[in-house]
């Protein structure tokens, strides 16, 4: 797998029992000067970030609740969590990228446990 670059691309989601994939708009933070700013500041994001490498984050000084999906080496998802502002996330030893979005965003896009996701870099 090819490292990124701090960019946007596209976030697939690959629909379970072979349905269609869902695209969604992706930023990327590979640096650490991004990965460490994350989604501080903001009040709202359209679509997803993700942190790579990573395996875990924070919520403090975060004005808005985010999901959280944690990310294996081959972009599985092996849990998704709910963050209030203010929270700290305990490392996830396997996660090797951690997908944020707003609150309730990843429930409908699909993202849940066991689910593959791919990335699309222009």
């Amino acid at each position: 797998m090819a490292r990124w670059r701090d960019g946007r691309g596209r976030l697939v989601v690959h629909g379970s029992g072979g349905g269609p994939a869902l695209t969604v708009p992706l930023e990327i933070a590979a640096s650490y000067r991004t990965r460490t700013r994350g989604l501080l500041g903001r009040d709202a994001i359209d679509g997803a970030l993700l942190l790579t490498p990573a395996n875990s984050v924070h919520t403090f000084r975060m004005r808005i609740p985010i999901d959280v999906a944690y990310l294996d080496r081959h972009l599985t998802v092996t849990a998704v969590r709910t963050m209030r502002p203010g929270r700290l996330g305990l490392p996830r030893l396997r996660s090797r990228h951690v997908l944020e979005a707003e609150a309730g965003a990843m429930a409908g896009w699909g993202v849940g446990p066991g689910v593959r996701v791919s990335v699309e870099v222009p």
